[in-house]
């Protein structure tokens, strides 16, 4: 599994962004910031463990599509009173990364827990490493 690559931009016209500007934008004219990633592997399957502070279950976003994994969420507050100062404003998240076809794509599972999202990807059938019996006769 690698990581897809989106260029930075500024606008939906495709325009580079600064080397100072941290936030990913994609099609639409939204900025994102790309959130971290642990990936583990196992015998059985690949897990994906992103941070997404903010972004509630409902808001998290997961696509497979020509075998590339997109992850995509908006982080939501609603405050309690009038704000005073605002010194940061919630951001969008997106990342993205290309399967191998070792992933088995129609079993992919995801739970969203305190901000945390893991994803599980099983190992297709044919991947996994097996012992072959050697017939003597």
């Amino acid at each position: 599994m690698t990581e897809k690559t989106v260029a930075l931009t500024t606008d939906n016209k495709g325009v580079p962004a600064s080397a100072g500007e941290k936030s990913l934008a994609t099609r639409d004219d939204t900025l994102y910031i790309a959130p971290p990633v642990d990936i583990f592997e196992t015998e059985d399957a690949l897990t994906v463990v992103a941070d997404l502070p903010g972004v509630p279950r409902g808001a998290v976003d997961i696509r497979v599509e020509d075998s590339i994994l997109t992850i995509k969420g908006r982080a939501q507050y609603t405050p309690s009173g009038q704000a005073l100062r605002e010194e940061f404003g919630l951001q969008g998240y997106f990342r993205q990364f290309q399967l191998s076809d070792t992933v088995d794509q129609d079993r992919i599972t995801a739970e969203c827990r305190n901000g945390v999202l893991t994803i599980t990807l099983p190992k297709a059938e044919k991947s996994k490493p097996r012992q072959i019996e050697v017939k003597v006769g």
